[in-house]
C-alpha cells in the first residue's frame, strides 16, 4: 500500500506561498546583485546601496522590500537610515551550494 505525504510532512514550517515568495525575490537580476553586495560587504547602509546601484529611492526600496518580506536581509534603523544585512541562514536554506557560494561573502 502506498502512501501519499502531505504538503505538510514535506515542507514543515515552511509552506509552497512562502517558497514561491522567495523564488520570486530572487527571480531579478538587480535583487541579486543586491543580495551579492550585501554578501560581501556585510552591513551596508541605504544611502550607500543607492548610490552603488545606481537606482532611484522608491525602486531601491521596492527590490529592498521584496527581499526584506521574502526574509532574505535584515534591516537596523539608526536614526534616519536604514542598514541592511542578508540573511544567510535562510538564504542557506533554499539556495544550492552553486549559487549560496556565489552570495557568500568570500573569506
Amino acid at each position: 500500500m502506498s502512501r501519499t505525504l502531505s504538503e505538510e510532512q514535506l515542507l514543515g514550517n515552511t509552506s509552497f506561498k512562502t517558497f514561491e515568495k522567495q523564488f520570486k525575490a530572487l527571480a531579478d537580476e538587480k535583487r541579486l546583485e543586491i543580495l551579492s553586495l550585501l554578501s560581501n560587504k556585510g552591513e551596508v547602509c541605504v544611502c550607500d546601496l543607492q548610490d552603488h546601484m545606481n537606482m532611484p529611492q522608491s525602486k531601491l526600496s521596492y527590490h529592498l522590500k521584496l527581499l526584506l518580506d521574502a526574509g532574505f536581509v535584515t534591516r537596523e534603523k539608526r536614526g534616519t537610515w536604514n542598514y541592511y544585512s542578508s540573511n544567510r541562514s535562510e538564504l542557506s536554506k533554499l539556495l544550492s551550494e552553486e549559487l549560496c557560494c556565489i552570495l557568500r561573502p568570500a573569506d
